[in-house]
């Protein structure tokens, strides 16, 4: 594949906080704590204060990492984790059936080569690419479907509870389609034996989803972590206590939130006053506090403050952060150098910063992770055909159709000239006309108005003549749009991987690590 590169701002897909956090605009710089390049990494490692516990950190990925068959790299990688030289590149997700839509790739692929990037930049470290497994989080609508171009696979399940510990003895059904539609060519099969033994080998969808993330990636050195586990929340416990019972992270955020809105900007989550949940088997619910007594909703469970604080100590694994303390709970557990995430999630953590500072927790790097589109042989020629460019594509259909008419066309289809020329007669009437009474230069506005508006209706009705000419092309142009950019939205937030897979095998994901560039801050278009 070869790769050609863009700027973020014009894809017009990216929203204007994370456009200005990329371009360093200075109004957000007390949002963060170091740039996203080479000199805020070397800042990072030197503050970097790791107050966790790496003996307990390896063993407890060792002991997830039991019975995976897996390489001589993610050994190391986890090895390492016990040296105090080793940092992490994190980036973390839900548990979407089959690996979800592409983006999930590309933010593991960022992780890799980003750690690729810093070893060479910082020899004296290590980097270990990091998929923070998000098991705890127990929105099972957002991850038991997947989109194959056209068709949509749903698991259907009465589901309850983290979506980590769900079985998935009865995913067989959704399975099966997703094999049929891997189809029996080499890459296809290859891929359908990898997804085969990794649903029917486990019990748990998060055992399921290590292992398939670890076919794809463990050549990579990909380490997976599911921090679901009592000895990683213990060293989490106090922080835990602390924030139920003073609700800081709430008066904190929300502060932060109001800066972010004075200067033009919305605020991606909002915290809630207990920005923890109570989680055993089968259930995950909120806590709320009512008059002195802390209420696991839904349920009879009720404590009273020292209570809550006994059952934190005792069995940490039971509460569960929500959106907004998950970070810290990264931090304090990884020796993390920097998190990697969509648009969305470096909004929210911009959120976060000073509730970071509170609890004395070290701030990552930040990062956007890499985006791309890929765009098959077909598309390319059709692309080649119309003259049109990687640039161009990203504009919206009506606009990109207009501006092939008018530049593929010998006729003039734009009545600028003419416009200018109206402007020019109607003020030197409203200049006469004002010499004869004043009150004739409104009509005589009014009168330029009038015409500017037929000119502009004229105009139109030139150009849609024009496209009725041409509407073999611009059909085109609606197949091509609708094959790069499925529902209207980029490629990445719709597609699974399967297609990629079946059109190009291992070469697929060889591809985004071979062209991914982490702190270049540009979309790349790859061309099959």
């Amino acid at each position: 594949m070869q790769a050609k590169y863009i700027s973020y701002p014009e894809t017009q897909a990216f929203s204007a906080i994370v456009l200005d956090y990329i371009s360093g605009k200075a109004q957000l710089n007390s949002f963060y704590k170091y740039k996203p390049g080479f000199e805020g990494f070397a800042e990072a490692i030197k503050n970097r204060n790791f107050k966790g516990d790496r003996t307990i950190l390896t063993t407890v990925i060792k002991q997830q990492y039991a019975g995976l068959d897996t390489t001589e790299l993610v050994h190391e990688h986890i090895n390492l984790l016990a040296d105090g030289r080793t940092f992490t590149i994190t980036t973390g997700h839900q548990l979407n059936i089959f690996t979800g839509p592409l983006y999930f790739i590309y933010k593991i692929v960022t992780a890799i080569n980003l750690a690729k990037e810093l070893k060479q930049q910082f020899p004296d470290y290590n980097f270990v690419p990091v998929y923070w497994m998000a098991t705890e989080d127990h929105d099972f609508e957002e991850i038991n479907h997947v989109k194959i171009e056209d068709k949509m696979l749903t698991w259907a399940k009465a589901a309850a509870g983290a979506t980590g510990r769900l079985n998935v003895a009865d995913i067989a059904e959704t399975l099966l389609a997703y094999k049929g539609y891997l189809g029996i060519s080499e890459n296809g099969l290859k891929f359908s034996e990898l997804v085969d033994k990794a649903y029917t080998s486990h019990e748990k969808l998060s055992d399921a989803t290590r292992d398939l993330v670890n076919a794809l990636f463990g050549k990579y050195g990909l380490v997976c972590i599911d921090a679901d586990e009592h000895l990683l929340k213990k060293q989490f416990a106090d922080i835990v206590a602390a924030d139920i019972t003073s609700e800081q992270s709430f008066k904190l955020i929300n502060e932060s939130s109001s800066k972010l809105e004075e200067l033009g900007y919305k605020p991606q989550v909002n915290p809630r006053e207990i920005n923890f949940f109570y989680m055993i088997d089968g259930v995950r619910e909120r806590i709320v506090a009512e008059h002195g007594i802390y209420q696991v909703m839904n349920s009879p469970i009720r404590f009273t403050e020292d209570e809550l604080k006994k059952e934190i100590s005792d069995f940490p694994e039971r509460f569960s952060p929500n959106v907004v303390m998950r970070p810290v709970y990264q931090e304090v557990i990884l020796p993390n150098l920097a998190y990697i995430g969509g648009g969305a999630e470096v909004t929210y953590w911009l959120q976060l910063k000073a509730n970071f500072d509170h609890y004395g927790v070290d701030f990552p790097v930040l990062l956007l992770r890499n985006s791309a589109m890929v765009v098959d042989q077909r598309s390319e020629a059709r692309m080649h055909i119309l003259g049109i460019s990687p640039k161009e594509i990203f504009q919206k259909s009506e606009s990109l159709k207009n501006g092939w008419i008018k530049s593929h066309v010998n006729l003039q289809l734009t009545l600028g000239d003419e416009e200018r020329a109206i402007n020019a007669i109607f003020d030197q009437i409203k200049l006469n006309a004002y010499k004869i009474d004043k009150t004739l230069s409104q009509s005589a506005d009014a009168a330029k108005t009038k015409a500017l508006k037929l000119i502009s209706r004229l105009e139109k009705k030139m150009l849609s003549a024009e496209k009725r000419k041409h509407s073999t092309s611009l059909a085109q142009i609606d197949h091509l749009k609708e094959k790069l950019f499925p529902t209207g939205v980029l490629q990445e937030r719709v597609l699974n991987i399967a297609p990629m897979i079946v059109l190009y095998g291992d070469d697929f994901i060889a591809a985004l690590v071979d062209h991914f560039k982490p702190l270049d801050h540009q979309f790349t278009v790859l061309f099959a």
